[in-house]
């Protein structure tokens, strides 16, 4: 469900609207179509149990949406707001040259996922492997001009964190 609403719509033959919308029985038809067997039943408890809040339906509850992550164009309608003087980012050690040279980038998604909790960022350092913690100066990088964008889940998001905003975990 994340790669078919947050990356490849197409591979089940979805459209996706502009702000990242589609329709509940249009899913559940296409993923029927493909082979996954899927439900709203199946589809509601997924959403309940899926402790990162990752998919929202709509108001009515006929249409739903991944919450960020999306490497697909969308206008998700997010709050820019003011972050808080500290974010943290959670990675793998085998990326942190890559990093010290480049920053944080987004890569193939749109923004750069940022988080509130160190032990929120350890936990998706682990799913890349060996986990490390970034701290993001986000109050200087908002003091500069940068765009913190903040999803209903707690997901900070901004385009890029240069290195000179980075502080690095002494090794």
């Amino acid at each position: 469900m994340s790669s078919v609403l947050r990356h490849k719509p197409e591979l089940i033959g979805l459209s996706v609207d502009h702000a990242g919308w589609v329709e509940v029985d249009e899913l559940l038809f296409r993923a029927s179509q493909a082979g996954v067997a899927l439900n709203r039943k199946l589809l509601e408890q997924v959403m309940r149990q899926n402790n990162k809040q990752r998919f929202s339906f709509s108001d009515d509850g006929l249409r739903i949406r991944a919450n960020y992550g999306h490497s697909i164009p969308v206008d998700l309608g997010l709050a820019s707001l003011a972050p808080p003087d500290t974010l943290f980012h959670g990675t793998a050690t085998r990326f942190l040259e890559a990093i010290k040279r480049k920053g944080l980038v987004s890569r193939q998604r749109n923004y750069v996922h940022l988080s509130s909790e160190q032990q929120t960022a350890i936990t998706v350092g682990r799913r890349h492997g060996r986990p490390t913690v970034l701290t993001v100066e986000a109050g200087r990088m908002y003091a500069r001009g940068f765009e913190f964008l903040y999803s209903a889940d707690g997901v900070w998001l901004t385009e890029k964190v240069p290195v000179e905003h980075i502080i690095f975990p002494v090794s």
